[in-house]
């Protein structure tokens, strides 16, 4: 970011809010990308004619939004990243309005149905055998948190080749939670998710079916079944004795694994780890 000779206007107003407003745009707008450093605190001040405490409450507010990073004293980092930036008003929402697991899951379902409809429609030939690649790597999987990757690779797969980068975007992070929640409530030693995934194998393998056969409305149908039948699955888990097939309990979980996994700060763990 280059400071322009003409300083920014500041209008009357809460000034800190109105710079994070500008900055956020810039941001947004990929006028500042992802990795670029912001102007030190001192140039900052100078562009927007503003005394140096009011920069720093501007850069802590991006900062809470997940916007940027300070580390160590050093100038602010844009860490804006759409996944990222998306994980975190899910979590929120979902945490806040007091979304049960259940609703969760079933939004899941919708959004691969149509994904899979997309995808039957608009993917390539090889995108489609990418899919089947990845439905084919899960049951060579050994232990719970690879296997869990493995599934989330497949599901990513099929939201990214739906061509729909929404779509996709809200895909990838609630099979997160939904494989998040699985692998919590196996206890994270295996117990059955072996068997439940070699089990679903052959569903996954009719999801790759109905997309190569370009039969987008037997796409999403087999697609909500498959999810009708991971529900089953999840709901019916338990963990050192305790049933967790409740809604309250199946929520009480899925929070849990929200509040461990999503912070404030915008930091969301690898896409392989799902512990």
């Amino acid at each position: 970011m280059s400071v322009p000779r003409t300083p920014a206007k500041i209008f009357r107003g809460r000034v800190a809010d109105q710079i994070v407003e500008d900055l956020r745009a810039q941001i947004l707008s990929g006028t500042l990308p992802d990795g670029s450093r912001l102007p030190a605190e001192r140039e900052l001040a100078a562009y927007y004619d503003v005394s140096g405490p009011t920069v720093r409450e501007a850069i802590r507010v991006l900062t809470a939004m997940g916007l940027v990073n300070t580390r160590n004293g050093s100038r602010a980092t844009v860490t804006a990243q759409g996944d990222t930036l998306l994980a975190v008003s899910i979590a929120s929402v979902v945490q806040f309005e007091k979304v049960g697991a259940r609703e969760v899951f079933g939004l899941l379902g919708a959004l691969n149905a149509y994904a899979a409809e997309l995808a039957a429609e608009h993917a390539s030939d090889e995108e489609v055998h990418r899919l089947r690649e990845a439905a084919q790597a899960i049951p060579a999987t050994e232990g719970v948190e690879r296997s869990a990757a493995a599934l989330q690779h497949f599901f990513g797969t099929l939201s990214d080749i739906s061509h729909n980068p929404l779509l996709a975007a809200l895909s990838r992070f609630i099979t997160e939670m939904q494989l998040g929640l699985a692998v919590k409530l196996s206890g994270g030693d295996g117990g059955d998710w072996g068997r439940v995934s070699d089990t679903l194998h052959a569903e996954r393998m009719r999801i790759v079916g109905a997309i190569a056969s370009r039969d987008a409305r037997h796409a999403a149908s087999v697609v909500r079944d498959y999810h009708r039948l991971v529900v089953e699955r999840i709901t019916s888990a338990r963990k050192d004795g305790e049933n967790t097939a409740s809604d309250a309990g199946l929520t009480e979980a899925l929070t849990a694994w929200l509040r461990s996994n999503v912070t404030l700060g915008g930091q969301v763990p690898s896409r392989d780890n799902t512990s």
